[in-house]
């Protein structure tokens, strides 16, 4: 193999920033620039080495309105990389990222990359409240190239994630066959140990060990947002976070006189999506899409689950990381745990950067432990688009040859995909389901995806009544036989 053409990471920075008044508060790029000139510093190499990254790259960020971040930041660093990206929408855009850099390294395309990503949501949210103007204070929601939800899922209540994913759990519940307080404990038992992590994390927005009752048992400051999660099992995106990743070539590394002990390889990895809307799924429990992920991954690096030491795998929601440990044939029984940093509702979920965090943390864990192996797993949209990488300090046996994602995409997209009724009428029955909470705790929407009698899938919403919301919250819902109707385009389902 030539050193020319195999990448390594070389340096990880990290930062969280908590309170700080917003009116001192650094900004998106200033964040970004630091986590930079941290990972150098991780490197041991000079800040001013920054500068001659061929490659820049930006996760896409929410945190105010700029026409260019990678210009922002290639400015502050006096970069002028060639190779410029800024990712579209999505969670899986870290590791996708990495999967793409290494490629480039290993054509001879790239020698010195910097990838970075960043959020301000808390330091924006706590200005708006405060009154205080600050020069990032927007919030800016951008679609790519494709949005992420049909019309007449969006009229519907299939946005934000706190609606959908919800959806995924009430399935994978009755798949189980588990009742609505023994899944609850179940959600629990899965998340108690993120916590235990993200407590011992200095870097943790929120560094609290908790029990599994105190996660899943639902209170005044612990509510149910979309049924069957508590408040404390989902995702924090109002959080101030950035992170940064140095990969370079082995030579370059070299040059740089990068100690070898920082060094780390990615020896497997992989890019794929699922249908794309919600409603185009093959159902609510499985995804076709990790399961292939995850096998071209470990083909690639030669290894199994068995040889993994460490994992972080995506946690924005409890139906995410059951989903991936299900389709990743992850032990049932948790021995190891499924998160280095802690996970999105505990160490922080900084929009579309968190597995950035996870990359980070990884190598920190894998220079610790020389020649263990480490999964890292991303996901972005609505289980929708994924990503995976594995990690060791012990260099690969063979040239890094990233299989084209075209190759295997063509086996997901050929999963069968139902008929959707946009306008439906008629008898029916649920799929799954959830039950929207307001702030005061109180259920007032419900959202079904359902089949009509000839087999064509429907989303409806059901009427807000007391009555029948109590009774989608009572037993199973799933499967239970109703009527659903249409009007100007909103279809209403009646359980009764």
């Amino acid at each position: 193999m030539s050193d020319e053409t195999t990448a390594v990471l070389i340096g990880v920075g990290q930062i969280t920033q908590k309170d700080v008044d917003p009116a001192a508060a650094r900004g998106p790029i200033e964040m970004m620039r630091d986590a930079a000139r941290l990972a150098a510093a991780d490197a041991g190499i000079d800040g001013a080495a920054l500068s001659a990254v061929d490659r820049l790259a930006v996760v896409r960020f929410m945190s105010g309105q700029f026409d260019d971040p990678v210009a922002d930041l290639a400015q502050m660093l006096d970069a002028h990389p060639k190779d410029r990206e800024h990712t579209p929408v999505g969670g899986n855009s870290p590791q996708m990222l990495v999967n793409e850099t290494a490629e480039k390294i290993a054509r001879g395309e790239v020698k010195l990359a910097l990838l970075a990503g960043v959020e301000v949501l808390s330091t924006i949210t706590r200005a708006q409240k405060m009154g205080i103007e600050i020069p990032f204070g927007q919030i800016t929601l951008t679609e790519e190239d494709r949005n992420g939800s049909l019309p007449v899922e969006l009229m519907h209540g299939l946005f934000p994630p706190v609606n959908v994913y919800p959806l995924f759990e009430n399935a994978l519940r009755a798949k189980r066959g588990r009742s609505l307080k023994a899944h609850l404990l179940k959600i629990g038992e899965l998340f108690a140990p993120f916590t235990k992590v993200a407590a011992a994390n200095p870097l943790s927005w929120f560094p609290i060990e908790r029990s599994i009752e105190e996660l899943v048992t639902p209170s005044a400051k612990n509510r149910f947002v979309g049924y069957p999660y508590t408040k404390l099992v989902n995702a924090i995106m109002e959080v101030d976070q950035s992170a940064a990743v140095i990969m370079a070539s082995v030579a370059e590394a070299k040059r740089l006189g990068v100690p070898k002990d920082k060094w780390v390889y990615l020896h497997g990895c992989a890019d794929a999506k699922d249908h794309w809307f919600v409603l185009e799924r093959v159902n609510y429990h499985s995804s076709p899409a990790i399961r292939t992920v995850g096998r071209e991954t470990f083909e690639m690096a030669g290894k199994t689950v068995a040889d993994m030491r460490y994992f972080d795998i995506y946690s924005c929601f409890p139906s995410a990381v059951q989903i991936a440990k299900q389709e990743l044939a992850l032990p049932e029984v948790d021995e190891i745990p499924l998160t280095v940093t802690g996970g999105l509702p505990y160490f922080g979920g900084p929009g579309n950067n968190y597995v950035m965090h996870s990359i980070a943390e990884m190598a920190v864990k894998l220079r610790a432990d020389p020649g263990a192996y480490g999964l890292v797993t991303a996901n972005g949209w609505y289980v929708t688009k994924h990503a995976a990488g594995i990690y060791s300090t012990e260099p690969p046996t063979k040239p890094f040859v990233r299989k084209d994602p075209a190759l295997y995409q063509a086996e997901i997209d050929a999963e069968p995909k139902p008929e959707i009724a946009t306008e439906a009428e008629g008898a029916a029955r649920i799929e799954t389901y959830t039950v929207v909470h307001g702030r005061d705790g109180a259920p007032y929407m419900g959202i079904v995806i359902g089949r009509l009698e000839d087999g064509r899938r429907f989303v409806a919403n059901t009427p807000g009544d007391a009555d029948v919301l109590d009774l989608m919250l009572d037993g199973e819902a799933i499967g239970r036989k109703g009527k659903v109707t249409t009007s100007g385009g909103q279809n209403t389902f009646d359980p009764r």
